[in-house]
């Protein structure tokens, strides 16, 4: 199979890319090496796809670019490129994130309507678009009120993928991803910045009073839940967690098991942070018998390794 990998050097969709690969498939990826994080990241997760005769990687912006050529022979597109962040998100830098999660999305749908090769889109969606939960475990048919820009931009962009599949027939799957972490994850988010002040001996900075939840998911399983969500007959939008409901400090108290004492400064809760977030999967559990398989003390000590791992090379 032919697919094509939006954001192929991204945390999610460079994992994505080497999963594929190594079940056979062919990839083409594509990026725009934005500078919201040092493009060295994204390089550094490319070393291993770029040896691979099945990966070819194409550098473009998909808010301009020609999509039909990306398309071709194209079976199944994992749309995993955007705009990252919430804190960010907020004032002039809305800009980028209407571009590149709306109106980049809007121009993908329209180019694989008219694609005759393509069969199915998987959309990466976040949690961010239920915003403040007043249910939890937040459902898919949860009230869909973000609470931040961010969170707003990957809403619009996840209803745009339903209107192309109810009005046009497009074959799309939604998957709303729960606070991804593990090795590659990006330098702004939250466990990327614990382990490294941690491992300096540095003090982390918790935005609030530590009682925050979140349902953390780790990188394995989302890249295994979008493989299932190919399958024909997976449509509809998904939530995508890790199966438990944890909070922030219970999980400095395992980071500080598995990468030494942890050190705190507590700072005013940030606009846009929500209070807890908390999956049911049971949709993706009938849909595809989805169950999160990494427990958060195995993947947390997986992200350790790899920090661990990265810092040596870095001081050679």
């Amino acid at each position: 199979m032919r697919c094509l990998v939006t954001g192929a050097a991204g945390f999610i969709g460079s994992s994505l890319s080497e999963r594929l690969i190594a079940l056979g498939h062919d990839v083409v990826g594509v990026d725009r090496f934005s500078d919201y994080y040092p493009r060295s990241y994204k390089e550094n997760n490319l070393v291993r796809l770029r040896d691979e005769s099945k990966f070819s990687l194409v550098v473009q912006d998909l808010s301009e670019c020609a999509m039909e050529p990306l398309l071709d022979g194209v079976e199944v597109v994992f749309h995993q490129a955007a705009q990252a962040g919430v804190r960010a998100s907020w004032g002039q830098s809305f800009e980028a994130y209407l571009r590149d999660n709306v109106m980049s999305t809007q121009r993908l749908l329209e180019a694989v309507r008219r694609s005759s090769s393509v069969r199915k889109v998987v959309y990466a969606s976040s949690s961010s678009v239920y915003g403040e939960a007043h249910e939890l475990p937040m459902t898919e048919a949860s009230s869909t009120q973000p609470y931040s820009p961010y969170g707003v931009t990957k809403l619009a962009a996840e209803h745009l993928a339903e209107l192309y599949r109810h009005n046009f027939g497009l074959a799309t799957a939604s998957l709303r991803y729960f606070t991804v972490y593990g090795p590659r994850q990006r330098p702004d988010m939250a466990f990327h910045k614990f382990i490294e002040a941690t491992l300096d001996g540095a003090a982390i900075n918790v935005f609030g009073d530590g009682e925050q939840t979140r349902d953390f998911t780790f990188i394995a399983d989302i890249v295994e839940a979008n493989i299932a969500a190919a399958a024909e007959g997976v449509l509809g939008v998904f939530n995508i967690g890790g199966g438990s409901r944890v909070t922030l400090r219970e999980v400095l108290g395992t980071l500080a098991e598995v990468a030494g004492p942890v050190k705190q400064n507590r700072l005013e809760r940030e606009a846009g942070d929500v209070l807890d977030t908390w999956a049911d999967v049971s949709a993706a559990q009938k849909a595809w018998s989805y169950a999160p398989k990494v427990p958060l003390r195995e993947g947390l000590a997986a992200q350790v390794a790899w920090h661990r791992e990265r810092r040596a090379k870095l001081a050679r």
